[in-house]
Parts: C-alpha cells; structure tokens; sequence
C-alpha cells in the first residue's frame, strides 16, 4: 500500500520564495553549478576537437560517455542519497566534480592530455551531476517546506531554462577569449563557488535512521516499486516519458527537414530552438500563477489541451504553414513543458516521503534520460523507414497527447496551490 506525506500550508505559503533565506542561498549555488556546467557542455566537446583532433566517432563516444552515468548509476545513486545527510552530498558531488574537471586545463598545460581522459572526465562529471541533481530534488522540501514547492521550482525552472539558452554563448565567448581547455576552468569555479554557497545554508539536514536498512539492492527495487505503483508517480512518469521521447524525435527530424526539403541555414535552425528555450524559461515563469489560478492538476490538462497541439505546426513547416507560424507553434507547445517541468516535480516532491525522496527522483531521472535514448533510436528508425517529415509528425503528435496521463489520473482534480 503506498503511503504519502500530506500537502500542507504553513505561514511561510505567503509572499515569494526568495524572502527564505536558505532557498536563496540554494538558488545561488544552482545558479553558480548551472552556469559551470553550460559552459563544460560546450567546452568539453571542443577540447576534443580543437586541442586533440577528435574525430566524428570520438566525439559521439564522448557524448554517451557524458550521459552514460544517468543510466549507469541514477538507481543507486538515490539509495544512498536516501541513507546520507543531503546537504553534504551535494557538497560532496560539487567538489568531485571541479576537482575531476580541473585535470583539463591542467592535463593540457602539461601536455598529457589525451581524448581518453577526457572520456573518463565526462563520466566522472556525469556521476557527480547525478548525486547533485539527486540531492537537490530531495533537499528543496526541507529548505522551503512542502507548501511552497511550486514557487521554489518556477524560480529554479526558468533558472535552468534561461542559462540553457544564454549558457552556450558565454560558453563560446569563454572559449574564444581563452581557449577551450582553459575555459573548463569557469566550470570549477562555478561547482567551488555552488559548494562554498551551499555550505551556508542553515536548514535541518537530519541524518536518515539506518535502523531496518536492507540491501542496496531490496531499497533500489522498492524505490521503483513505489514510483510504479503509486497512483499519482505513475502517470507523471508516464506524461515525463511521453514528453521526452516526442521532444527528441521532434529535435531530432526538424533540422533534417528544415536543411534538406526547405534549404534553412543552421543559424536559422538555431534561432528556431533558440525560441523553443525562451518557452521553456516562460512556462516556468507562468507555472505558479497559472496554478494559482486553476489549481495544479487542471493546469496540466487544461493547458495541454489549449497548448500542445500548436506543436502540430512544425511538421506543416513549409507545407502550407509558414515558418514563422511554426516557431510560433513550437515556443507555445514548449511553453507547456516548462510549466509542467514545474508541477509535476512539485506534485512527485509533494507526495513522497522523506525517507524515499532520493530514490523517487533517481528513479525518475532514470527512466526519463532512458526515454531520450529511446527517442533518439525512434526518431533514426522512423526516418529510415518512413521519412524525415512523418517521423517528425510521430513527434509532434506525441507533444500533444502528453496532457492525457495526467487526465486519465487523479491528479487532474488536485488543486495542489502551493
């Protein structure tokens, strides 16, 4: 039988976010590993190719090296978060992660650098990301309680919206001002600058009890187990799974078709996604008020039934639709992902107990980043077998059925006003 722990409101509900101390320093240690990592993102690829040469195939197993960690240990990363003080963890991660990433600059300064190294740099940072990330999703309800979760992850929503689409050019600026091995070094700054943040924060961080601990093992399968079977975890990952393999297809496809069939630039391409960001950044900032307005769970439907189909526009993108109609199409579709990005982590932290919070996120941080890759497979196959354009119909269409988990589950009744 799954148990919950209760959504309450508190005298904290009121007013915003930031007028809690310790979430301000949480938010700024997000904001200092965040810019850290937008800039390993980019940096880390063009060490390989502009300081070692790589190949095309170096560079893809540099890239599956850099998420092979989310798949490899997001399960057990959750069950030791769940027996460990989470604020230490996070600690903990961000000062693994500058110390590994400091071996760039420094490995290339000695001229030792080699592309392997930087394939084991890219998965040590990845397990580092992942006790993080981990780490993070299950402290925030202690920091602000769990009656202000909705404000708390708008803030940190648009946050990773908005350095997803700034990050790339500062990452860029950094490298061609001072070289990419060099430029590694603004991502140790950002993961010591998060760790020195996070140790001021005040908040209870009470050891977990060890009493009845079980394997490693029983205690993944029964974070699973709960995700699986609970009724309000189930559809979110139903909905997240859902979200992430169209939204792959669909990023996927568009470039094929926008450079073949409509004879696009890739800067034009880029601005196109550039504009998907800024919907994300603008769903997470509209997600509080939006629920404040509606409740959380009609928010979900109501707004996928409004919404999500204008994503339908990107497959008509040069056949009878124009493209700026499509871009249109495309900012508002993600617009609802952004705001969802918001609910639906509030609603999985709102209902799960302390002593499974980690394993519920890394379960879920799992099974998502799996639904990327097998999104990434669907999108090639269906492109082989169908072509470009229906294969990013397959995507779009599932945009816009990712309401229906949500409205086939209770969750669509909840008012969830955090």
């Amino acid at each position: 039988m799954n148990t919950t722990t209760p959504i309450t409101a508190g005298p904290t509900t009121r007013g915003s976010v930031f007028r809690h101390r310790d979430f301000r320093y949480l938010f700024a240690a997000a904001a200092a590993s965040r810019a850290g990592y937008e800039t390993g993102r980019l940096a880390l690829p063009l060490v390989a190719i502009l300081a070692l040469g790589a190949g095309e195939g170096q560079l893809g197993l540099l890239a599956a090296f850099s998420t092979a960690a989310f798949l490899l240990v997001g399960l057990p990363a959750g069950a030791l978060v769940d027996r460990l003080r989470k604020r230490p963890v996070m600690i903990a991660a961000d000062l693994a992660r500058a110390v590994v990433l400091a071996w760039v600059p420094v490995g290339w300064w000695l001229g030792v650098l080699t592309i392997e190294h930087l394939y084991v740099v890219a998965l040590l940072v990845g397990a580092g990301t992942v006790c993080f990330d981990v780490g993070a999703q299950s402290f925030l309800p202690r920091v602000v309680g769990r009656d202000r979760l909705v404000g708390a992850n708008s803030a940190l929503g648009a946050l990773s919206a908005g350095s997803a689409v700034a990050g790339p050019a500062g990452a860029g600026g950094l490298v061609g001002l001072l070289t990419a091995p060099v430029a590694v070094l603004a991502n140790v700054v950002g993961m010591l600058g998060s760790a020195a943040l996070l140790a001021g924060v005040r908040s209870a961080d009470p050891r977990p009890a060890l009493a009845g601990r079980r394997r490693l093992t029983a205690e993944i399968g029964e974070g699973v187990r709960y995700v699986v079977g609970h009724p309000v975890l189930r559809p979110i990952l139903l909905q997240g799974s859902l979200a992430n393999l169209s939204i792959v297809m669909v990023t996927v496809m568009a470039p094929v078709v926008f450079v073949r069939e409509l004879g696009l630039s890739p800067a034009a391409v880029g601005v196109f996604f550039a504009g998907g960001g800024a919907g994300v950044f603008l769903g997470a900032l509209l997600a509080r008020r939006l629920s404040g307005w509606l409740g959380a769970g009609r928010t979900l439907w109501l707004l996928g039934i409004g919404v999500a189909p204008f994503g339908l526009a990107v497959p008509l993108a040069g056949a009878g639709v124009p493209l700026w109609a499509a871009a249109a199409g495309w900012l508002l579709a993600v617009t609802k992902v952004g705001v969802d990005n918001v609910l639906l982590v509030s609603f999985r932290q709102a209902v799960t107990p302390d002593r499974l919070l980690g394993r519920m996120n890394a379960t879920f941080r799992t099974l998502l980043q799996g639904a990327l890759a097998i999104g990434g497979l669907l999108a090639g196959l269906a492109g082989e077998l169908l072509g470009a354009r229906p294969a990013l119909w397959l995507g779009a269409a599932g945009l816009g059925l990712v309401w229906v988990p949500i409205f086939c589950s209770s969750i669509r009744s909840m008012s969830g006003r955090w």
